[in-house]
């Protein structure tokens, strides 16, 4: 180490005095553990009065720069917010501070737990404060820091976009402290926040305090065997791109026995014969599978416990608990059991003891006390929470996880253990991404406990040790933002700062930023375009004459044919038009072109006004039911036969569909497939079209037409006006990428316009100045996903005369969205098919239908279906029932159910406030305290 000289040594004296002088100096004296380097640069910069991003990877402390921020903002006399991405870290973080401040200068704000909002230091979930700065909160004066912590969850695809409002909007003088796990583009998003908030300080850590070592656990005929994964000489901490493979693993694997339906053990998932041999259709290396029980053993006998061990299923992190518990392993003493148990009861006194049978209590205490659980989302969010705590204070050693821990709740472990590579992302089973990986992992290795952290990967079917190499190397993942306008957003924009300045706000995006910045990319992509456009050109040159305007004669004869084709395909739809206009309730059909063609009968003839026609609704003779346009069939169809609907017909009800389709077969008979799949034929008529005639005229007459290479020159004509097309789109992109947001925020303003949320100012331009209605004000008030069928619904009186338990169940529908694609039959409606809750499902169903056309036509994407399979439940549990019931009716867990009711008690808190009429509003305080009870009730703080 080479000696400082006496000059340097005096200056560093100074900047270590006036460090100790200043509040960085304090703050560092209340701390038991000295700063890392990063710490110190994002804390200094803070104090000098510029904002912070810090990027660094997970378990590295982070979280130190915003306790910083809390700190100043208490010696200077200021509020400070401190804003997670979900409640549980919210609770946690309120705790923390807490503890370290007390309670009296802390609080807390998620929604549906409100504590000491007024304190100098609030907690609060990233929405809260979206809120408050829509609604103008009085909490806002006297800010000076805002802590975004897992600030890289802007790019989540549904709450992401809230965290670039709250970024745009926050005052001036506001310091944000932005805490990101290691992204690979913290620089752009660094300058996107120097933009837009000012003097922005980056600061990048990619060091880990704790080491990680990557692991691979194989099954062996004795037992278990873990191999490192890299070969010796790989340095874990920096192992590079594509690090060699320990060979010891690689033989490992090599030698796996081939035996098939043996390693399932007891919890390790015994697999069938197929499963085990393929994957996505390739033939897989048959294992020996490391039991969960066996792989359990293992890291007890390495010393390698707590460990995190994630198996992205729910029945899967079931059966790992069923399976420890019918072991009868123990991974704790007695001492340890009894203060479990202590704790457990205190924790779950307040659930009623009816309810906790149906919760599956005794067998889940009996896992904590023996020091494993299950954590997942279907859990009851106290049971969640008290494996958290319980984890955290060292007494459980194992926690069979889905992703619900992936995301900022601090559970640090010494080992990670990963059972497979590939998990459910909602609509298919996909790969592992590194961001994922290092997120995941990142929880192993406690620093100031652990000299280490493991990461663990369970051999599998498929499993490729160089792709994990791959995965455990690169750190790094871009963040993308996921910004979009919004209803609400659009209507609280327009009412602050009129929609010219809203569209300038909304340019100011991160999205906005980086589609600007991919215009260097695309420009670069258009002159290359353009130097190949010359080469084409010189190519199809011809000494007979200028073949550019023979290829231009034969493009204009191709776009004629072309356009009278499309006159003809208009004609026919003109009488498909006809022919559904001309049909009745009742008419059996044969629809001989289209998507779908077959027979169908028709259960409701539509209205004629529809903008692109009558749209008859029908069943067809697979009992599903479709709405027929002109637009999607090629041929009118043709009345084949009548029949009598019944009077109590009920599309929504499977049994009614059955019977109906029943019968359209039986009047059909034998011709029920008669016509099916022909198609509808037509040309185009250019015969006798005199321009199209003329065009012919001059081609012939053309000098090139004589030319012996014409059809060389046209090839090399065609491929200039292709690549030509291709560079026209390409400078239209290039021009369209400004003003994106921008745009898609004009067409959300001209939906808002038509349906009479927003209306241009008495002596205004139209398109410029627009000022929010009454029914505006309402819809400012509603921050759902589905924010604008909630005003419609509200506006329109779909739900007027329900009482609170159906009111809570229509609110459901709209909230409410399945795990899966779910084929159960049509829940039971209380009250019947005709009564007033079957009446309010109906009338929001054709909401929702005029919406989601209104919105098709400008360009917009969709609101969300809705789903009815919450409708029941919640309207037991809202009549009074009991918990036992209200799942016994449902396959939903207990905590799905909860998180739901959640859900819908918000919506119903924002109607509460929101709704027109004073009715409405009471039935809503009314639905809330109905839900807000037993399991539902309980506040996780």
């Amino acid at each position: 180490m080479t000696e400082l000289s006496p000059a340097e040594r005096y200056a560093a004296a100074r900047a270590r005095a006036a460090r100790e002088r200043s509040q960085l100096g304090a703050f560092v004296a209340t701390m038991d553990f000295d700063l890392d380097p990063f710490q110190i640069e994002a804390c200094e910069a803070l104090e000098t009065g510029r904002g912070v991003l810090v990027a660094a990877p997970t378990g590295a402390g982070k979280t130190v720069v915003g306790e910083f921020a809390v700190h100043l903002a208490l010696a200077q006399g200021r509020k400070a917010f401190y804003t997670t991405p979900i409640k549980a870290l919210s609770n946690q973080k309120y705790g923390d501070l807490a503890r370290r401040y007390g309670a009296e200068r802390v609080g807390l704000l998620t929604g549906d737990t409100s504590i000491n909002g007024d304190a100098q230091v609030v907690v609060m979930t990233t929405e809260v404060l979206r809120n408050m700065l829509y609604a103008g909160s009085q909490a806002l004066d006297g800010l000076g820091f805002v802590v975004m912590d897992e600030v890289h969850y802007l790019a989540d695809r549904f709450r992401g976009p809230v965290w670039e409002e709250v970024i745009i909007h926050l005052s001036d003088d506001v310091q944000l402290v932005s805490l990101s796990a290691t992204v690979s583009n913290a620089e752009e998003f660094g300058d996107w926040l120097e933009m837009v908030r000012g003097d922005t300080a980056v600061v990048v850590s990619e060091h880990r305090p704790v080491p990680l070592w990557q692991h691979v656990m194989t099954g062996a005929s004795d037992g278990v065997d873990m191999h490192d994964l890299y070969a010796g000489h790989v340095d874990p901490t920096a192992p590079g791109t594509n690090p060699p493979i320990n060979p010891d693993l690689a033989l490992a694997l090599r030698r796996a026995a081939p035996t098939f339906g043996r390693g399932g053990g007891r919890g390790g998932g015994r697999g069938s014969r197929d499963q085990d041999r393929t994957r996505g259709g390739r033939p897989q290396r048959a294992v020996h599978r490391a039991s969960r029980l066996a792989v359990v053993d293992a890291l007890d006998g390495d010393g390698l416990l707590p460990a995190i061990y994630f198996i992205f299923s729910r029945s899967g992190c079931e059966g790992a608990l069923s399976a420890c518990l019918a072991s009868g392993l123990r991974l704790t003493s007695p001492a340890q059991a009894d203060e479990i148990r202590a704790f457990v009861e205190e924790r779950c006194s307040t659930i009623p003891p009816s309810d906790l049978g149906v919760l599956g209590y005794v067998t889940w205490l009996e896992g904590l006390t023996r020091g494993f659980a299950a954590h997942h989302a279907g859990m009851l969010p106290l049971f969640k929470e008290t494996v958290e705590q319980l984890f955290a204070r060292g007494l459980i050693k194992v926690v069979f996880a889905t992703e619900t821990l992936a995301l900022g709740i601090n559970m640090p472990a010494r080992t990670v253990v990963l059972e497979k590579l590939v998990k459910w992302d909602g609509r298919t089973h996909a790969d592992m991404t590194p961001g994922e990986y290092t997120q995941l992992t990142g929880r192993a290795g406690r620093r100031g406990i652990d000299i280490e952290g493991h990461a663990v990967v369970v051999e599998h079917p498929g499993l490729d040790p160089v792709a994990l190499a791959g995965l455990a190397s690169r750190r790094l993942y871009p963040l993308r933002s996921s910004f979009r306008p919004t209803y609400n957003m659009a209507v609280n924009l327009v009412g602050q700062v009129g929609r010219v300045r809203s569209r300038e706000v909304l340019e100011t995006s991160f999205a906005q930023f980086q589609a600007d910045r991919g215009v260097v990319g695309l420009a670069k992509q258009a002159q290359t375009h353009a130097e190949a456009l010359a080469g084409y050109a010189e190519a199809m040159t011809c000494d007979r004459g200028d073949f550019s305007e023979y290829a231009a004669l034969r493009r204009k004869i191709s776009a004629r044919e072309q356009d009278l084709s499309r006159k003809d395909a208009g004609r026919r739809r003109a009488q498909v038009a006809e022919s559904l206009a001309s049909l009745r309730r009742g008419d059996v059909l044969l629809i001989p072109a289209g998507r779908r063609p077959g027979h169908a009968v028709v259960i409701d003839q539509g209205a004629i006004q529809e903008f692109d026609g009558p749209r008859p609704t029908v069943l067809m003779v697979d009992r599903q039911v479709r709405r027929l346009s002109a637009t999607e069939l090629t041929a009118p169809v043709e009345v084949v036969a009548r029949m009598r609907i019944p009077k109590g017909f009920n599309a929504r009800q499977p049994a009614s569909r059955r019977d109906l389709a029943a019968s359209m077969r039986a009047e059909l008979g034998a011709f029920v497939d008669d016509g099916v799949g022909r198609r509808g034929k037509g040309r185009a008529s250019g015969a006798d079209d005199p321009e199209l005639e003329q065009l012919r005229r001059q081609l012939k007459a053309h000098p090139c037409h004589a030319c012996p290479d014409r059809e060389a020159h046209a090839r090399w004509g065609e491929r200039w006006s292709k690549l030509d097309q291709e560079h026209r789109a390409l400078l239209r992109r290039i021009s369209g990428r400004t003003g994106t947001i921008a745009r898609s925020f004009d067409h959300i303003c001209d939906v808002l316009t038509t349906l009479g949320y927003l209306a241009p100012y008495p002596d205004g331009d139209s398109t410029d100045d627009l000022d929010v209605t009454t029914h505006g004000q309402t819809l400012q008030r509603l921050y759902a996903e589905n924010d604008l069928l909630l005003a419609e619904c509200l506006r329109r009186g779909a739900w007027k005369g329900l009482d609170p338990a159906g009111l809570a169940a229509v609110v459901s529908t709209v909230v409410y969205s399945a795990r899966r694609e779910s084929h159960e039959a049509e829940p039971h409606l209380p009250g019947g098919p005709h009564g007033p809750l079957s009446r309010a499902l109906d009338e929001t169903v054709r909401i929702w239908s005029e919406l989601d056309d209104l919105e098709s036509s400008h360009r917009l994407d969709a609101t969300s279906e809705l789903d009815l399979g919450l409708v029941e439940p919640i309207h037991r549990w809202a009549s009074g029932r009991a918990l036992d019931s209200v799942l016994r009716s449902s396959e939903l867990a207990a905590g799905d159910f909860v998180r739901w009711c959640k859900q819908v008690i918000d919506v119903l808190d924002q109607i509460s406030g929101a709704a027109p009429d004073a009715a409405m509003r009471q039935t809503a305080e009314r639905g809330v305290r109905a839900l807000r009870r037993g399991v539902v009730a309980y506040s996780s703080v």
